[in-house]
């Protein structure tokens, strides 16, 4: 997986609209993603809350999920645009080209966001006790489970970034798949896909139903 810049773009035809993964220069990436938005692109930047300790107070902020990365819907036709938008450094490409990133990886990355669950990111793993949540609002999401000082948490990854996040989750709440190798682990994405059907509305509800105008957020 190797980074495209401005000066290798894609032949006609080889960028069909669709979602893809940018890179963006350090802490750039919400004055990015705004600029998309303004722009009129479908952008999604996922975050997640962390609590910054001051000498007198304790502030929550929300931070990206995936440092340097946020993700855009376009095409061969607008993708000018979006390398020409500030904090824009390159797509993340695949032999040669902007690679696309699969529906129900960005749903999924949806409904973890907007669910009221702790996300943080995590080391890259690909392998382990894969697990499916059958409670609560992230029903039907897989990963593979770890455990961190005596917590459990469902970790999801991003082959195209090698990049993970893990989302603390009940026990009792998860539901065993098998213990995979990697070679296991990527017939299991080949056969089946993020189970996202029906996750977004449950996760949007339950984020809904969990706020509260007490938490003040970073820029």
């Amino acid at each position: 997986m190797h980074p495209s810049d401005r000066r290798n773009l894609p032949e006609a035809g080889g960028m069909p609209f669709g979602w893809y993964a940018l890179y963006t220069k350090h802490q750039h990436e919400k004055s990015a993603s705004q600029l998309l938005v303004h722009k009129g692109f479908e952008v999604l930047l996922p975050l997640y809350r962390s609590r910054s300790r001051w000498s007198d107070r304790t502030q929550i902020v929300l931070l990206p999920l995936f440092p340097n990365y946020l993700f855009v819907k376009c095409d061969l036709n607008t993708r000018v645009r979006v390398l020409q938008t500030a904090g824009v450094c390159w797509f993340v490409s695949n032999a040669g080209g902007p690679a696309p990133v699969a529906d129900a990886d960005v749903e999924m990355l949806r409904c973890v966001t907007q669910a009221p669950v702790n996300a943080q990111p995590h080391a890259y793993i690909e392998r382990g006790d894969r697990v499916s949540v059958i409670h609560g609002p992230l029903t039907g999401l897989t990963g593979i489970l770890t455990r961190v000082k005596n917590q459990c948490r469902v970790v999801i990854s991003l082959e195209l970034l090698r990049k993970s996040a893990a989302i603390e989750i009940d026990l009792c709440d998860l539901r065993r798949i098998s213990t995979s190798t990697g070679a296991e682990d990527a017939r299991h994405r080949a056969s089946e896909s993020w189970k996202c059907s029906g996750l977004g509305q449950r996760a949007s509800a339950y984020a809904q139903a969990a706020q509260t105008g007490g938490s003040s957020y970073g820029k």
